[in-house]
């Protein structure tokens, strides 16, 4: 099976609606792809870290989905009572507020049944995504926000999300950076926050 190389979105200033764009919530968590050969399962992260036994229970719950090969890119993520995922969470959780066990979010389908889906627009890989992880209690879709991306932002805000991404529906998937992602953050969330994670993101652990 190939190995993917995950697709980057690119940080703009302002929130935005525009007509074949849809917008997502941002999942705080580690980035991952989850591969599966028959019964054999790998989570591996963005830095090319083997992350399967420390995700034990997702990583079973991939092996029984319904398709012998499958690639999907997503985030591992804790949520608190507010439905809200916690980076610092998957380090270090907090007993009396974890509302969930580790999830995988998953946000693209790559590979299916020895089909490389990479050229197919997410339009097409999305639906087929949702239809694979269907039965699955711990591999869940990252939500999709309201179609118009102003109303999208409200509801971020209101929520005490980091930040949404934006997608064009017709984009491919293509490893690196990409101007068909787009991510808005947050007012508030500072620098040197982001400057933090992105710093742990990239410990060899990770």
């Amino acid at each position: 099976m190939l190995k993917y190389m995950t697709m980057a979105p690119t940080l703009v200033r302002e929130p935005f609606r525009r007509e074949g764009w849809v917008f997502e919530e941002k999942v705080d968590g580690w980035r991952m792809v989850a591969y599966k050969d028959d019964d054999h399962v790998q989570l591996v992260s963005r830095n090319g870290v083997d992350h399967t036994r420390r995700f034990a229970d997702v990583a079973a719950a991939i092996a029984k989905l319904c398709a012998r090969t499958l690639a999907i890119d997503g985030e591992v993520a804790i949520y608190d009572q507010q439905l809200r995922s916690r980076f610092d969470w998957l380090r270090d959780p907090d007993p009396n507020a974890v509302a969930s066990p580790p999830l995988l979010m998953a946000f693209d389908l790559l590979y299916h049944d020895g089909r490389d889906l990479t050229r197919r627009p997410l339009r097409n890989r999305r639906p087929r995504l949702e239809d694979v992880v269907a039965v699955s209690g711990l591999v869940v879709p990252v939500r999709r926000l309201a179609a118009d991306g102003l109303e999208a932002w409200k509801r971020v805000v209101e929520r005490g999300y980091e930040s949404y991404v934006a997608k064009d529906e017709a984009s491919v998937y293509e490893g690196g950076p990409t101007k068909f992602w787009l991510r808005v953050k947050v007012p508030g969330w500072t620098v040197d926050e982001d400057r933090w994670k992105r710093r742990i993101s990239a410990a060899p652990s990770i």
